[in-house]
């Protein structure tokens, strides 16, 4: 099975594009999505990071922002986190690598905002990272209830810079010019990894 990673900075349009893959016909696995189940009430996420993290459990639930708090900025907080998150999501996409493989799928796209920054990316056939002009994301992560310019900063300071991750991309999206070139864009990208002449063959730059 092809296995193409999809990432991203915040506010590139990601989440859009994960969606015209799953138009296309193409299974997308949400590392978000999982994460946010895990940190729902009954998770299996909820107690371990309780436990690590005194004080973000609230209402049966993992307390986003309040583990947000915890680790932005802490890099050791973070990695102890991720030490406990990591696994569980790796064996929810043990799941769907099966439910997909039942259903026949040639290929399966895993949308993960940070695969180049976890090291994901070397175990995928392709990367697409999904961009647009800083202008662009600023306004529309800005526009996001409770984002401030402060807090977007601090989560660029912890995402690989886009510049950096286009370039070590095989392919770019760019969502700035509307929905149809991109939804474009997402079928070039299908076919060129369904044609074994096209299909590259190393990532650029490792």
């Amino acid at each position: 099975m092809i296995l193409i990673g999809l990432t991203g900075s915040i506010g590139m349009g990601k989440s859009t594009t994960a969606a015209m893959f799953r138009e296309a016909g193409v299974p997308v696995y949400d590392a978000d999505a999982a994460v946010a189940d895990l940190y729902s009430p009954g998770g299996a996420a909820v107690g371990p990071v309780g436990e690590a993290f005194p004080g973000v459990v609230k209402g049966g639930a993992i307390d986003r922002e309040a583990l947000r708090q915890r680790v932005l900025g802490q890099p050791d907080a973070l990695q102890r986190l991720n030490a406990i998150v990591h696994p569980l999501v790796g064996r929810d996409r043990t799941h769907f690598f099966k439910a997909a493989e039942d259903a026949g799928a040639d290929m399966v796209v895993l949308d993960i905002p940070l695969l180049f920054e976890t090291g994901g990316h070397a175990n995928m056939d392709a990367v697409v990272v999904v961009t647009a002009p800083a202008e662009m994301q600023r306004e529309r992560v800005l526009a996001r209830p409770g984002m401030t310019p402060q807090r977007l900063d601090a989560i660029l300071a912890q995402q690989l810079a886009d510049a950096e991750k286009q370039a070590r991309a095989h392919f770019v999206v760019d969502t700035s010019r509307g929905l149809e070139p991109a939804r474009a864009q997402v079928a070039e990208i299908i076919a060129a990894m369904r044609d074994p002449a096209r299909r590259p063959a190393a990532l650029p730059n490792g």
